[in-house]
């Protein structure tokens, strides 16, 4: 956290005004929130008694008053819709709470009277790093009943996942069972996040109100809890990006290696974005053009017809480079596509039992694909409004301000393979690749305060991060070194091959040598016939890698969600048996309590 701003002129005397300083002082952002709503609803229940109310019954009385907003947030969509919940309901004159769900305190659910979860689901079904505590608990036995709670649930997911949206769905249907009563409908939103989030954000904003006027006493004055701020103080955002200048596009793997992985730097000079370690940068990119042309080809259309959408109009390939999404495939323009091309097969995939068919679909087809596995007519303006808005990718930050000043770095893979006779590009990864110095790339940041250094800089660091995940890191060992911070760094890195994927050998090499970096593990997984991963690097550093934990060490994984940091976190679980005497249980709830402490971060995707 930066320095603590100025306190206003307030009626406390300067010791008071000191010792609360010293208080807030390192607390984290949810905490802030939380004291917040705490010392309002003091302050409304003493309303000049001599005694302020117990905690219990301020709670109680806060609870009857106000609007709670919860997210589970693995890239920040949520985050973003919460926030923007929280601002509304306050510019609309509601006392509201803002709070990821690991800082919820559990003990104060049964007191709510209005609740909005906003929560995404990854990978095959598993909740957001900082909200499994929060869905455990809803989940289990000690979850209380809450017949007086009107709630609201906003389900983020991606439909190419045969759960789609399942940590939402379950949330939803358990406080129904739990006897409380939906203010607005369960909703559920895929890639194209806004199409659903933004009527249901306004409906339940309107029925929030109805609700907590209808139980607030006309005499009661509405407090709000706080002010929800932008995470950034800076004009640019996801909606009004910043055009940052390309400074560096340089391929750091060999060209014979098994990707192109470059090493991207931008300019942020001018634009007043500033970043942390730990944070993500959100690039809007456009479709590779032999892609549009292809899907035009296909359909036999015209790229300069014009197209009027929502109030916009431009030529179908304007569309199509700039606005749609070509690359990823998803459920609702298969289905679509299916009634277009009257194709039953692909229709039937569509049936709740053919869901992991249709999921291995969507991850193996692009849009182009299918309409050339499955022809169809379509007019322009039909295709354009069938598929899904073009979404920004998320790139871990690769550098520190303290050491690259007004810039930021990027480490991309660019994405490129043969699938049906033809080649296949990602849209980012293949927009940024193909960039030359000085281009302009829409840009901007995305915080991510679960993925930070420890703020005591004596504390050891152990850092996780094969192929691209190993961005954050270089991220990490320079602001540590920066800072002077003297606990030690410790990186496990792999990819496939020594001499073609070995990211920024040289800098870790240069980092060990001048001591900013304190141990390098590696695991290159094909250079000897036995395939090895970090995982197995883990196990094998196993009692020192306990040893560090149990001194206080933070732990931090990036990468590949739906295998990599499974096992990772396997690996971690035997390392507490083998090396911390626990059984299996034990072992479970000794990581577990590690993320609940923060000192085990994961951004994974």
């Amino acid at each position: 956290m930066s320095a603590l701003p100025a306190l206003p002129l307030a009626p406390l005397t300067e010791d008071k005004t000191a010792e609360i300083r010293r208080a807030l002082e390192g607390l984290e952002p949810a905490a802030l929130w939380w004291l917040s709503g705490y010392t309002a609803a003091l302050a409304a229940q003493a309303d000049g008694a001599v005694r302020a109310p117990s905690a219990p019954a301020a709670r109680e009385a806060a609870a009857q008053e106000r609007l709670t907003v919860v997210y589970g947030s693995q890239t920040g969509n949520s985050k973003r819709l919460a926030e923007k919940l929280a601002r509304d309901a306050e510019s609309a004159g509601l006392a509201v709470r803002l709070l990821r769900a690991d800082a919820y305190p559990q003990r104060e659910l049964k007191n709510e009277r209005q609740l909005a979860i906003v929560i995404s689901t990854q990978g095959d079904g598993d909740p957001p790093d900082d909200a499994r505590g929060f869905v455990e608990f809803l989940a289990g036995k000690r979850a209380p009943q809450l017949p007086d709670l009107k709630y609201s649930v906003l389900a983020l997911g991606d439909s190419s996942y045969p759960q789609f949206c399942a940590i939402g769905r379950r949330l939803d249907a358990r406080l129904a069972e739990l006897g409380a009563t939906r203010l607005a409908a369960l909703a559920e939103a895929d890639l194209d996040i806004d199409t659903v989030a933004t009527p249901w954000l306004e409906r339940t904003l309107g029925l929030a109100r109805e609700a907590l006027k209808a139980s607030t006493p006309r005499a009661a004055t509405v407090t709000p809890l706080r002010a929800v701020a932008q995470t950034h103080a800076s004009e640019w955002t996801r909606e009004r990006p910043f055009a940052a200048e390309l400074l560096v596009n340089q391929r750091i793997t060999a060209r014979d290696g098994t990707r192109d992985v470059r090493h991207v730097e931008l300019s942020l000079e001018g634009s007043g974005l500033a970043y942390e370690p730990g944070d993500a940068l959100g690039v809007w990119p456009t479709n590779p053009p032999a892609l549009v042309d292809a899907v035009l080809d296909v359909l036999h259309l015209d790229g300069e017809t014009t197209v009027a959408q929502a109030g916009e109009t431009r030529s179908l390939r304007d569309w199509l480079l700039g606005k749609r999404e070509l690359t990823k495939l998803a459920r609702p323009f298969v289905a679509a596509h299916a009634a277009q091309a009257r194709a039953a097969d692909l229709n039937r995939l569509l049936a709740p039992d053919r869901s992991s068919e249709l999921g291995a679909l969507l991850q193996s087809h692009q849009v182009v694909d299918l309409l050339r596995a499955y022809p169809a007519e379509w007019q322009a303006e039909e295709f354009v409004a069938a598929l899904r808005p073009l979404t920004p990718r998320l790139y871990s930050i690769a550098s520190s301000r303290k050491a690259v000043g007004d810039e930021v770095h990027l480490t991309v893979a660019k994405l490129e393979y043969e699938a049906f006779g033809h080649t296949h590009l990602g849209a980012a990864s293949a927009f940024l690749a193909a960039r030359e110095d000085g281009a302009n790339v829409p840009v901007f940041l995305e915080a991510n305060e679960r993925f930070r250094l420890p703020r005591d800089g004596a504390r050891d660091v152990i850092m996780i991060g094969p192929g691209t995940g190993v961005a954050p890191f270089r991220g990490f060992v320079q602001e540590r070194a920066a800072v002077g911070a003297r606990g030690r760094n410790w990186l496990f890195f792999g990819n496939p091959y020594f001499d073609r994927d070995f990211l920024y050998q040289l800098e870790w090499q240069a980092a060990l040598k001048d001591g900013s970096l304190h141990r390098l593990d590696l695991a290159f997984s094909r250079d000897q016939a036995e395939k090895i991963y970090v995982q197995q690097r883990l196990r094998e550093r196993g009692r020192e890698l306990y040893d560090w934990l149990e001194s206080g060490a933070h732990l931090y994984v990036c990468g590949d969600a739906t295998r990599m940091a499974k096992d990772v976190h396997a690996a971690l679980v035997d390392i507490a048996v083998e090396h911390g005497g626990k059984d299996r249980e034990q072992a479970v709830e000794y990581v577990d309590a590690l993320q609940q402490q923060g000192r085990y971060a994961r951004d994974v995707y």
